[in-house]
C-alpha cells in the first residue's frame, strides 16, 4: 500500500510528531509511507522527522492565494506521479489543499487527522466563519476523518462537518517517562510555547496563591516563543526551548504538571506527565478531560480560573498520598490508551478496512507486510 502524508511544517510540536510517529511506525511494519511537508520551520525549532522528507516550498502556513495555487498543483502533480492508494492529510492549511489536490488527482482514499480545529471560540467572527465554510466543504473530498480525542469530533460535528469520524488518541513513546522515579520535592511545571491561548498568564496569577500555601514550592517552565519577555523577571525557572528526547528529564523534575492552554486536541504534555506518575491539572478543554480524569488522574479547572488553579495545585502538593494515587491510575491510562504502537496499530487497521471497502484489487497493494 503506498501512502503519502501531508503536513503543512515540521516544527517541534504534538501535531508534527504525532505525524512522524505514525510513518515511522508503518514503515517499520513494511508500508511504503511518504512523507510531504512545507519548508517552514518556527521559535519552537524543527522536529527531526526521521525518514526522507518531499519539501513543497509553495506549501506555507500563511494564507497566499498565489502560492496556495501553486501548492495545490504541486502536490496534484505529485499524488499523479507517486500514485498513492491513501493520502492522509494533517493541520489546516495542508488538510484543505491535500485533500482538494487527493481528489482532483483521482486518489481513492483520502483520511484527514484532526489535531485540532481550524476554529475556536476565540477567534474573530470572519475567520471563524471562513474556517468553518473551509472544513464543510473539504469534508466532501474525506473518506475518513481521524480524530485525536473525542471531543474533536464533537466540534466539528457542532461545526456542521459532515462525514465518518473515528477517534484515535494521539500515541507516543511511553517508555522513557514510564521509567522515572516518583517525584520529591515541590515543583509544579508547565510545558508550552511562550504564545497566544497558551495560558501563562493564568500561570503566574496563580504562582503566589500557591508559594503562599506552600512556601517550598518552585517553579518551572519549559518552552519558547514570541512572550518569552513578557515574563522575564517573574519568580521562575525560565529552561527554554528543548528537544523532544529532553522533555522526560524536565518532567522528572516536577511534581505536578499544569496545562493551560485555552486551545488544544489532544494535551501530549499531559500525556507525558501522567506517564510518568506525576498528577495533573488542566482546563476543561477540548480533549483535556479525555486524560485528566477530574478526581481521578488530576483535577479538571474551568478555562480562565487561575484560583481553581492555584486551589488545586495546593491540594495536590500538601496531600501527597492523593497526589500519588492520581499519579498512579494515570500512569495505567495512558499505559493502555496511548501507546505509539497501539497508535500505529488502530492507524493500519483503518487503512486496511478503507481500501477493503473500496475494493482496491490486490494486485494493486503494494503493501507485503502480513
Amino acid at each position: 500500500m503506498k501512502v503519502g502524508h501531508v503536513i503543512t511544517r515540521l516544527i517541534v510540536g504534538g501535531a508534527q510528531e504525532n505525524t512522524v510517529a505514525t510513518c515511522v511506525g508503518l514503515r517499520r511494519r513494511g508500508w511504503d509511507v511518504e512523507l510531504i511537508s512545507g519548508p517552514q520551520t518556527g521559535p519552537e525549532g524543527a522536529l527531526d522527522a526521521a525518514m526522507p522528507v518531499t519539501i513543497l516550498h509553495e506549501l506555507r502556513r500563511e494564507p497566499n492565494p498565489v502560492l496556495d495555487a501553486q501548492a495545490c498543483r504541486a502536490l496534484y502533480r505529485l499524488f499523479r506521479e507517486r500514485r498513492y492508494d491513501i493520502v492522509h492529510t494533517h493541520s489546516g492549511k495542508a488538510g484543505f489543499l491535500g485533500r482538494l489536490a487527493a481528489r482532483l488527482a483521482g486518489v481513492p482514499v483520502v483520511v484527514h487527522t484532526i489535531h485540532g480545529p481550524s476554529f475556536y471560540p476565540y477567534q474573530n467572527p470572519v475567520g471563524n466563519w471562513l474556517f468553518r465554510w473551509a472544513e464543510q466543504l473539504a469534508a466532501e473530498w474525506t473518506t475518513q476523518f481521524v480524530s485525536v480525542a473525542d471531543a474533536m469530533t464533537a466540534q466539528y460535528q457542532a461545526a456542521g462537518v459532515a462525514g465518518k469520524f473515528v477517534t484515535i488518541h494521539s500515541g507516543m513513546n511511553l517508555e522513557p517517562y514510564l521509567r522515572l522515579p516518583p517525584p520529591t520535592g515541590a515543583v509544579v511545571g508547565k510545558i508550552a510555547r511562550f504564545f497566544r491561548l497558551k495560558g501563562h498568564e493564568y500561570f503566574f496569577e496563580a504562582l503566589p496563591k500557591i508559594k503562599a500555601a506552600v512556601p517550598e514550592t518552585k517553579f518551572l517552565l519549559v518552552g519558547d516563543g514570541i512572550y518569552r519577555n513578557k515574563y522575564a523577571g517573574m519568580p521562575a525557572e525560565f529552561v527554554g526551548l528543548v528537544r523532544p528526547e529532553e522533555i522526560p528529564a524536565q518532567i522528572a523534575r516536577m511534581s505536578v504538571l499544569v496545562h493551560l492552554s485555552l486551545r488544544e486536541g489532544l494535551p501530549r504534555t499531559l500525556v507525558q506527565a501522567l506517564a510518568a506518575g506525576r498528577p495533573v491539572v488542566a482546563f476543561d478543554v477540548d480533549g483535556a478531560r479525555e486524560v485528566c480524569r477530574d478526581g481521578e488522574t488530576g483535577f479538571l479547572v474551568r478555562p480562565g480560573d487561575a484560583a481553581g488553579v492555584a486551589e488545586a495545585v495546593i491540594r495536590l502538593l500538601r496531600d501527597r498520598p492523593l497526589a500519588a494515587r492520581m499519579g498512579a491510575q494515570g500512569r495505567e491510562l495512558v499505559r493502555q490508551q496511548f501507546g505509539e504502537e497501539h497508535m500505529v496499530e488502530q492507524i493500519e487497521n483503518l487503512y486496511r478496512r478503507l481500501t477493503t471497502e473500496i475494493r482496491i484489487p490486490k494486485s494493486e497493494i503494494r503493501n507485503n507486510h502480513p
